[in-house]
């Protein structure tokens, strides 16, 4: 079974629309409102796919009420700590080429006595896990160290974690040992301080995070494709998508994917691309199911190197958040 933890949940609307005009009245061709925030997205997806998931979900207000609603309806198996604060909701603009435009609100803030309650929660959900997810953002007066004492606390239970999150918090988690960190290229480029320009630079990076802490690291690369680092070896693919829908939730299909193929090597890579690709065919932050997943579709192999990334990040990020 794979738990998953998301401090920083959301309901979010997607809009899609023809053009993003700034000052002009858009009118909306669809819409839809899905449950969201990764770990979140990763229990959607694994139970789309028939694989025994628990989220465990703080909420808040009529927004986390409403999110609490929407994933009884898909039928998730959940833990739901009520806290103070409101959950947030997000707005993304789809538009028919796939770009994407994401507003996201900061969320509310959790005290440290609600904190002790989520991972309680946490603990006592996890005795029959074989992974805990522990992923997204942080909401406000969260400490950035909050991963790395779970990834602490889980180790001693034999249970591995996998964290997918972003600067202080990623860097602090690597100094626990995770089982597995899923940046994507900006964040890795963030968390090392490295200019992310193609192949070969995703492998360094991915090699410093493994360096600082991290088992394996599944690095997701949008158009490129996903790299694979691990003591086992290093993986390379891809799986083009001709007719993009939406990318929102997508890292989170892979992740899920990754762990539904046993979480390791060539085999849960390919996996990992097949539903991650499937899910930016989907509108939304719709997760794939079965009929939804071409498996044909990917392609895995040794990485070249000097491969240039399609969207690359060009310099060094001013404010890198230190590696442990």
């Amino acid at each position: 079974m794979i738990l998953t933890l998301t401090l920083n949940p959301s309901l979010d609307r997607t809009i899609e629309i023809a053009a993003l005009d700034r000052g002009a009245v858009i009118r909306a061709a669809a819409a839809h409102l899905d449950p969201g925030g990764k770990g979140v997205n990763v229990s959607r997806a694994l139970l789309a796919n028939a694989i025994a998931s628990r989220a465990v979900v703080p909420y808040g207000g009529d927004e986390g009420r409403q999110l609490v609603r929407l994933l009884a309806a898909e039928g998730l198996d959940m833990v739901t700590v009520p806290v103070a604060g409101t959950t947030r909701s997000n707005v993304t603009l789809a538009e028919p080429d796939g770009t994407i435009t994401k507003i996201n609100e900061p969320g509310g803030a959790l005290s440290p006595e609600e904190l002790d309650t989520i991972a309680d929660a946490v603990l006592a959900a996890a005795h029959e896990a074989d992974w805990v997810v522990a992923s997204g953002s942080l909401p406000p007066e969260v400490p950035a160290d909050v991963y790395a004492r779970l990834c602490r606390r889980f180790a001693g239970a034999g249970i591995h974690v996998a964290v997918d999150t972003s600067g202080a918090a990623l860097s602090c988690a690597l100094d626990a040992a995770p089982a597995l960190v899923k940046p994507n290229f900006e964040e890795l480029a963030g968390v090392t301080g490295l200019p992310i320009q193609t192949l070969g630079d995703v492998v360094k990076a991915a090699s410093e995070l493994r360096a600082a802490g991290a088992r394996t690291v599944l690095a997701s690369l949008g158009a490129d494709g996903a790299v694979l680092v691990e003591e086992a070896g290093v993986w390379h693919g891809e799986a083009p998508v001709s007719e993009p829908r939406s990318s929102v939730g997508a890292g989170d299909a892979m992740l899920a994917g990754f762990l539904a193929g046993g979480g390791s090597g060539r085999e849960a890579l390919a996996r990992a691309l097949a539903w991650g690709a499937a899910a930016v065919r989907l509108p939304g932050s719709r997760m794939p199911g079965p009929a939804d997943i071409d498996d044909a579709a990917v392609t895995v192999g040794p990485p070249d190197p000097a491969r240039p990334l399609a969207f690359p990040v060009l310099g060094t990020p001013s404010a890198p958040a230190p590696l442990p």
